[in-house]
């Protein structure tokens, strides 16, 4: 099973091989490989998987995903884990 993770790119870097950019995870910035979606744009979402942005997400979705995170975020709270 692989992870990806929703992320809004804040940064991106066009003087640099490979396409890279800074990618917000909810106020933790990491720099990301966004070769595998050139077409991005500053504002948009993205998927991001060990490093590398490999699909464009919409808001829409991305917000979806943000509030499952939380809501099980606060599951395992209760659980005490």
């Amino acid at each position: 099973m692989c992870l990806g993770v929703p992320g809004k790119v804040v940064e991106i870097y066009y003087d640099k091989s490979p396409l890279m950019g800074k990618v917000d995870f909810g106020g933790v910035k990491r720099e990301v490989c966004l070769e595998y979606v050139p077409e991005i744009k500053i504002g948009e979402y993205v998927i991001v998987h060990v490093g590398f942005a490999i699909s464009k997400l919409n808001e829409e979705e991305a917000k979806s995903v943000f509030e499952y995170l939380e809501e099980m975020n606060k599951i395992s709270e209760q659980l005490g884990e």
